[in-house]
This record gives C-alpha cells, structure tokens and sequence, in this order.
C-alpha cells in the first residue's frame, strides 16, 4: 500500500468553481509537490483534467514521472463510452494503471443497470490495456448498490475506489463503508473529517481535518482493508474550509498537506 497525493489533495490551489487563484495548480506542480512529500503516487482527477494537455505534453508528463520515481493515476466524471475510451487512451499514454471514475455528470445519472451496462462494454477495452476502473462511492449510490454493481461486472480490471467520507451524503458512515466495499476495493481516498453540532445546536457541520487530526480512525481502517486481502494506493484527499480568503485558503491547504503526510508516513508504505 503505497502512499500518494491527488489534485484533491489541493483543490482549492487548482481551482474551485468560482474560486480561482491567480496562478492556478497545475500537473507539473503537483508532481514537484508529490516528489518534494515523497510520495510514491500522484492521481490527477476530474478537476485537473489532463486529457486537455497535447499528447507530446502527456508522454513528458510520464517521463518526467518516471525520472522523479511517482506513479501516475487518473480520475474523470462520467461512464460515457467514448468518454471512458478516452481517458483509457490517456492512461496508456500516461503508463497509469488505474482509471477512477464518478459516475454521475450533471446530465448523466444512469441507475444501476445502465451503469453495468455501460462499464461491462468498456472492461474489455481496458483488460487489453491492463488498466483498473475504480468506482468511487459517492452520495447518490449507497456502498451495498456499488458492492452489487462491481459484483456484477465480475472483472479483476473493476473494483471500488473507496471514499472516507463521500458517503456520509448516503447516510453511511465509514464502518458500514469498509465493511460493504474493502474486499471490493482497488483505490483508496484518505479524508479524514469531524463532524460538529451547530452552535444554535440546530444541526450539524462536516468539515475537513488534516489526516490523523479528525474523526477517522485511519490505523483501523487501513487494518480493515488489509483484513480483506486489498493493498491499495492510498491516496491523500483534503476537504480544506475556506477562511477569509482564498489566499489564506491555499496556503492553509499546503500546510495540512505537509501535516497530513507527516502522519501517514508513520502508517504506510511511501
């Protein structure tokens, strides 16, 4: 189980909607902020969506990768077939192994046989290319619909990407979240979180914390995982809170990025 960090690991340094610094994250920084943690993984999701760089780009990217001792993974929205093409392409060029994906896109909503549907078209493609779809558990799907939809693709080349805390949204705690998706899983989102009453006492906050400073018991979740025979990548995601302003933000991020793999380090493979 190796340890790694993503473009979610800084989002707000990427660029949030609405919210965008004056000089962006981009790909190349991230992978000089991955080499500077040590970390042996770097996932380039959904918000830094690297299917945009040329292909002369992508092939340095991996190069360069390569040269600094990181691997590469990649993360998109959507199950379209010729969008899932796509980014396999990307992940070949890339030599990434793993493909994550959210199901949903804000026009693309399929049920659970549309998903299996569509997934079981694209799995031969990426067998062929010896590369893994991970399906994250987001909110819409509670983790005992996506245990049967991976179940029912029964593919070494489909499993879950397991979220931390994605499913909280699904009323699913990470107790219920480990023990439908573990066995399942084939990439790991490290997020830790609290979660904290209101001070009208009229509701609840889930805010992010930096990895070993919330409510996760991560030493019990990467034993659990381990229990179920999984050695997944491990992948650093931070739910950082805004504060006063978005410069105050980024560099608030980069410390609890610093933090939060000053923890893990303890626990993990780097």
């Amino acid at each position: 189980m190796h340890l790694g960090i993503s473009s979610y690991t800084y989002p707000w340094a990427v660029g949030v909607p609405g919210h965008r610094p004056a000089r962006p994250l981009t790909v190349w920084d991230l992978l000089e902020r991955a080499a500077a943690l040590r970390v042996r993984c770097l996932q380039v999701a959904d918000n830094l969506p690297v299917d945009r760089l040329p292909e002369a780009a992508q092939r340095k990217l991996r190069e360069q990768a390569g040269r600094q001792g990181v691997s590469l993974e990649v993360g998109t929205r959507g199950i379209g077939t010729e969008h899932l093409r796509s980014y396999l392409r990307l992940a070949a060029t890339l030599g990434a192994p793993l493909l994550r994906v959210v199901v949903d896109t804000p026009d693309h909503r399929p049920e659970p046989d549309g998903v299996v549907a569509l997934l079981g078209a694209i799995l031969p493609v990426a067998a062929e290319a010896g590369i893994t779809i991970a399906i994250e558990n987001h909110d819409r799907f509670r983790v005992g619909t996506l245990a049967a939809i991976v179940r029912r693709l029964d593919s070494p080349y489909a499993g879950i990407c397991l979220d931390t805390a994605n499913s909280l949204g699904a009323l699913e705690g990470p107790e219920a979240v480990v023990r439908a998706l573990a066995p399942l899983t084939v990439n790991l989102h490290l997020k830790d979180f609290v979660i904290r009453r209101q001070p009208h006492q009229l509701g609840f906050t889930v805010e992010g914390r930096p990895a070993g400073q919330g409510q996760l018991d991560i030493p019990w979740l990467l034993r659990e995982v381990r229990a179920a025979g999984r050695e997944p990548n491990a992948i650093l995601e931070l739910w950082t809170p805004p504060a006063a302003t978005l410069e105050e933000t980024v560099r608030t991020e980069e410390v609890w990025a610093q933090e939060s793999i000053t923890y893990l380090r303890e626990l993990l493979t780097v």
